[in-house]
């Protein structure tokens, strides 16, 4: 919620500046207009607020890890290091009670640190020291130099003058105490709001563990060969998808009958993901690269069905009669008229469906893969290299992103009349 809260904070503060106080004198077509509101023409992406969100995230991402890249007053709390103590009251079966210390140096983890050295004092239970590492909580067995032991009936009943019970939670200044069901005492200091490497790493900790994998590959094979080999099974699954979907969604457009054979299988099965035929899939083809390929294949079939069925139905029935009026034939109409003005909603549809590939790749290269981001991503996150899985998906996002830009390019070029009567 405070991640969240900053994100926002950020985000109005941006367009407040941006809107009200930049004062910026615009001289194109735009600017020209009278109405804009509701105009799709009229809204295109500012610059500056595409600028602003990256470098909030990175800045978010930078504060809550405790980035070395950004000074150490953009960082948010970190977890408690240095010396915390609290004393705890043991109670002897005879009803009598005496108060010890336990003083704990927490140090940031990586550190080299010794165990304080502290006087066990007078009466039964005896003070100690013990060191921990930041961010982590740990268990005290505070009877191994007590003179009486759990054992031999005594128990905690306070920490630090405050009641406490097994099962139960207190706060003392030093963090939070809670005695476990067999009496032992579980300590642990504020966590302050930064984030454990093992959750989420540090921006500078995936660049370096990015640069490693370039150089020195994972797994027997080159970074460039795991997503060369992801890259090929998402373009392969996405033609052959096209390839027939396409067609499928042109029939079903132009004839009833297709429209009402094919409407019931294509809409069955568009909203069942395809993680949910990994199974079938190992089943037909196997672990090897063609069932991969084919639970691909599948997550773009259905869209590029849907996206050239809508781009049949929607073109003008006006073109069409004025089309026949000048003599056209049904192939000249369906060349010349009906794909053409479909265009546009296939290419939406193909880069929706090359956005849903890239989120099948991983779940295709469940099925044994040896190379690929995918395979990369799981095989780290089985060890809780959070780096790797961070890496892996930076670099999935930003090729896609690639993709679809270079999608939008192709369709400005082939589809210019798009957006036009």
């Amino acid at each position: 919620m405070i991640i969240l809260a900053v994100y926002v904070a950020i985000f109005v503060g941006s367009f407040v500046a941006t809107k009200f106080l930049v004062h910026k004198t615009r001289r194109d077509f735009t600017s020209l207009k009278t109405v804009t509101f509701g105009d799709e023409s009229a809204v295109t992406p500012n610059r500056v607020a595409s600028v602003v969100s990256i470098l909030t995230l990175f800045l978010i991402w930078g504060s809550f890890t405790g980035s070395k890249l950004l000074p150490s007053f953009l960082h948010a709390p970190g977890p408690f290091t240095g010396e915390a103590e609290l004393t705890y009251t043991l109670e002897a079966e005879d009803g009598s009670r005496d108060d010890a210390t336990i003083k704990v140096l927490v140090y940031q983890l990586g550190a080299d640190v010794a165990e304080p050295a502290i006087e066990p004092g007078d009466g039964f239970a005896k003070n100690d020291g013990l060191t921990m590492a930041s961010g982590r909580s740990t268990t005290i067995i505070f009877d191994k130099n007590d003179e009486i032991t759990r054992k031999m009936g005594a128990k905690v009943v306070a920490v630090d003058g405050k009641p406490i019970g097994p099962g139960q939670t207190v706060s003392i200044g030093a963090g939070t105490v809670s005695l476990s069901d067999k009496g032992a005492i579980q300590f642990a200091p504020p966590l302050g709001l930064q984030m454990d490497p093992i959750w989420l790493p540090a921006p500078e900790s995936v660049v370096s563990r990015f640069l490693e994998i370039l150089n020195s590959g994972y797994r027997g094979s080159t970074l460039l060969e795991h997503l060369g080999y992801s890259l090929f099974r998402v373009v392969v699954g996405f033609i052959c998808g096209a390839i027939v979907g396409i067609p499928l969604g042109y029939a079903m457009g132009l004839s009833d009958w297709f429209r009402g054979w094919f409407d019931p299988i294509v809409e069955f099965m568009r909203p069942v993901p395809p993680l949910a035929l990994i199974p079938l899939v190992i089943i037909w083809a196997g672990i090897g690269e063609t069932g991969k390929i084919i639970l691909l294949f599948l997550a773009a079939l259905w869209i590029m069905a849907i996206a050239a069925r809508s781009g049949v139905s929607g073109v003008r029935i006006t073109k069409i009669h004025a089309a026949y009026s000048l003599g056209a034939t049904k192939p000249q109409i369906m060349r010349h008229v009906i794909v053409p003005n479909s265009l546009p909603d296939i290419f939406t549809g193909a880069r929706v469906a090359m956005g849903v590939c890239w989120g099948t790749v991983v779940a295709a290269e469940l099925v044994a893969a040896e190379k690929g981001a995918g395979m990369m991503i799981m095989v780290a996150s089985k060890f809780q290299l959070t780096d790797i899985v961070i890496m892996g998906i930076i670099l999935i996002g930003l090729i896609g992103f690639g993709i679809d830009i270079l999608m939008r390019m192709a369709e400005k070029w082939l589809v210019p009349w798009k957006g036009r009567a």
